[in-house]
């Protein structure tokens, strides 16, 4: 970027940022304030909303669409907003600081289980977040206050913003622990249990409870019994990134399987739950950081620290998502509706799955692509190079992540043989580099 012009000025790379350099001083304190590079998720956003073609493609941003390509509101969301719209008894007053208690007792059961002990015994609370992102910081700033542990383990590879937040708290000693195996395009078992056991006692893991960003692989039942049992021999602390219950098979029981083992097994953890996905309510940033402990009387204070970390960050909660989530999961026929809007998503997300795999064995795409019907959830690592990739954007006007992630809600009937024709011509021509 060295040399670009911005404005009166140029840009150089510098850091983390980028430099802006004017002809002389502009006067204002921030003069040497570094410019921060674009997000490269929305990055791609932006650049496929500029791109004229017709045939473009966006597989970047994880959001759900429909098979004609449009964002879906669930059903359930509508006749709730419904009923909403017409209960006089709303106001815009504060939620508690700790939020809205009828969507976080919701939450909690709806992770941990109606019996589960930790409920029964008083050893669980929740706090409402600003969606899972808010939560993973309200939990990461109050480990990083009160863990005697400085070293914090991220998945290799693991959802980009993992690694600011954890920077953001002031953890300087951010390691990872193996995950993706890129010779099968599966887990790293092996490679994940040896790093656990490797790390200091008390380390911070954040573990994706299920349909790992970005690469869609999860380990089986008995891997994650192995994997938490490993961590409760070392003292390791688990934050849950529980950002896909109930989206990834369409079962929320089944999805957070690991979460609920790790109650069996008497572990304290904190869990960051969103509901963006599962809800599909992205802009109201709607979730919780739930935490299981020992004792009551743990709980107890631990839930006043967190509620005076939110007072200082922002204060109160919003409202509107809160309300929508825990007036369909305390409402059994409008949860069974929710589930049935799941069931909708993740048949359509499968159906993807199948049709790409089918469509580049048929198109005879070199290569082994069955990793695309063997991981789960909304995206797929596809293995795809660096090279492949701007090959498919600067050919095709298909836009995805530079580590090859793609969005399976981006795929439709309409689409789908045009971008598996893409990615033959892209993996022919791009063997290893262009």
């Amino acid at each position: 970027m060295e040399g670009a012009v911005i404005g009166n000025g140029v840009h150089t790379t510098e850091g983390k940022g980028v430099r802006v350099a004017t002809n002389g001083s502009t006067g204002s304190v921030f003069e040497n304030v570094k410019l921060c590079p674009p997000d490269a998720i929305f990055n791609v956003k932006n650049k496929y909303v500029a791109d004229k073609s017709p045939n473009k493609v966006n597989l970047g941003v994880g959001a759900y669409r429909t098979e004609k390509g449009e964002p879906w509101v669930l059903p359930v969301v509508r006749t709730i907003e419904a009923q909403m719209s017409v209960d006089s008894v709303l106001n815009h007053e504060y939620l508690a600081i700790d939020g809205l208690r009828a969507f976080t007792d919701a939450s909690s059961r709806l992770l941990l289980g109606d019996s589960s002990l930790a409920i029964t015994q008083n050893r669980a609370c929740g706090v409402q977040a600003l969606s899972g992102t808010g939560a993973i910081r309200l939990g990461l700033t109050f480990l990083f206050q009160n863990n005697s542990s400085k070293t914090i383990y991220l998945s290799n590879p693991t959802w980009g913003n993992h690694n600011g937040i954890a920077s953001a708290v002031g953890y300087t000693d951010v390691r990872q622990y193996r995950y993706y195996k890129k010779e099968t395009k599966g887990l790293d078992f092996e490679g994940m249990i040896q790093d656990i056991k490797e790390a200091p006692e008390g380390a911070v893991f954040i573990l994706h409870t299920c349909a790992h960003n970005p690469t869609g692989v999860d380990p089986s039942t008995s891997q994650w019994k192995e994997i938490l049992t490993v961590i409760k021999e070392k003292n390791i602390f688990v934050l849950f990134d529980t950002a896909y219950q109930g989206f990834a098979s369409g079962d929320p029981d089944k999805d957070v399987f690991a979460v609920r083992e790790a109650v069996k097994m008497g572990m304290e953890f904190f869990a960051a739950q969103s509901f963006s996905k599962n809800f599909g309510l992205y802009n109201e940033r709607t979730g919780q950081l739930c935490c299981v402990l020992k004792t009551p009387e743990v709980t107890t204070i631990v839930k006043s620290q967190l509620v005076v970390i939110c007072r200082r960050m922002w204060s109160n909660p919003p409202n509107h998502g809160a309300r929508i989530v825990a007036t369909a999961l305390n409402n059994p026929s409008l949860k069974q509706e929710w589930i049935e809007n799941l069931t909708t998503m993740t048949s359509r997300i499968h159906s993807m799955r199948t049709e790409l795999h089918s469509a580049l064995r048929a198109n005879g795409t070199p290569g082994n692509w069955d990793h695309i019907i063997k991981q789960i959830g909304m995206f797929t690592f596809t293995g795809l190079t660096n090279s492949q990739v701007e090959h498919l954007t600067n050919k095709y006007h298909i836009y995805l992540l530079k580590n090859g992630r793609i969005n399976m809600c981006g795929l439709n009937p309409s689409n789908i043989e045009y971008v598996a024709k893409a990615l033959k011509d892209a993996v022919t021509a791009c063997p290893e580099s262009c």
